[in-house]
């Protein structure tokens, strides 16, 4: 893990809108290093770091949340329109504020399918779902802003309580086969400790506002389960080819498997110098077995 002096962050405040999976993890490491963080929910929780936001239902939090923000990590999705919620609601107040920095939370299904080749930042999106073109609207929402925002594309997301085993033992694994189908993904502490890794060494590296967060290994979803399957010391049953498997698939569950790309994390990890935690799935899948209770 990064080893970073609380005197680098402990006058710092962050909002963290969204505390999902990675907005929480986030939160709570960030929280580590002497940071004030609060995070973001749609219903109220007995926390008081955390306050409500819901745009949809016009949920909005006090002023006395901004008071003193100095970073800002969004991790809400667009809304139904394809409009960002936060810059929707808050675009106004957040130039009012003494922002240092900006993190927003996109995907790489904002490339699109490119059979399998690599993709990076030089590549010029061309998302295909729906979901991916309000992503990279949100993005373009972002940048236009003028704020001093940094955008993460990031691929699948897992880590210790979201991952293969989970779905091997609660019996929601889909054992599907592709030929020659891909999928990049990066582990959630990676995630954290990325955008941790750029915040700190912010004044000596060059400046990048699209930036992929993935591990080094790109591989098929079969690989991946038949490796939690092994740690587990189950016996993996036998796969259903996705011809075969498609019938019985929600929508968004068959345009998961649609696209086809490798996301490169060469300018994060060459040139900036960031060292992945879990470089590939074996890796971070043994980080998970060894959390789960």
């Amino acid at each position: 893990m990064i080893n970073l002096a609380t005197s680098v962050f402990s006058n710092n405040k962050f909002i963290i809108f969204g505390g999902g999976f990675s907005g929480d993890y986030f939160a709570k490491s960030i929280r580590k290093l002497g940071c004030k963080a609060l995070t973001s929910s749609r219903s109220e929780k007995n926390d008081p770091d955390s306050f409500i936001f819901d745009s949809e239902n016009n949920s909005m939090p006090d002023s006395e949340v901004f008071k003193g923000v100095t970073h800002i990590l969004s991790c809400i999705p667009p809304d139904k329109n394809g409009k960002d919620p936060v810059l929707k609601s808050f675009k106004n107040t957040i130039r009012d504020l003494p922002i240092k920095w900006i993190g927003y939370l996109s995907t790489t299904g904002v490339y699109g399918n490119t059979n399998g080749n690599w993709v990076s930042e030089n590549d010029k999106p061309n998302p295909f779902q729906e979901r991916s073109h309000r992503r990279l609207n949100c993005e373009n929402e972002w940048i236009n802003s003028k704020l001093p925002v940094q955008i993460f594309r990031l691929p699948g997301i897992y880590g210790p309580g979201r991952s293969s085993l989970e779905a091997i033992k609660s019996k929601r694994v889909k054992i599907i086969h592709k030929n020659n189908q891909i999928f990049s993904r990066i582990h959630v502490a990676d995630i954290t400790n990325a955008i941790i890794y750029l915040l700190k060494n912010q004044n000596k590296l060059d400046f990048h506002q699209i930036i992929n967060i993935a591990d080094d290994k790109p591989c098929s979803q079969l690989e991946v389960i038949k490796y939690a399957y092994k740690i587990l010391g189950l016996q993996m049953p036998k796969p259903i080819l996705f011809e075969e498997a498609k019938k019985d698939l929600s929508p968004i569950a068959q345009s998961f498997w649609i696209e086809n790309r490798k996301v490169s994390n060469k300018l994060l990890c060459n040139q900036l110098g960031y060292k992945l935690i879990y470089k590939n799935y074996k890796l971070g899948l043994d980080n998970c077995l060894a959390n789960i209770k």
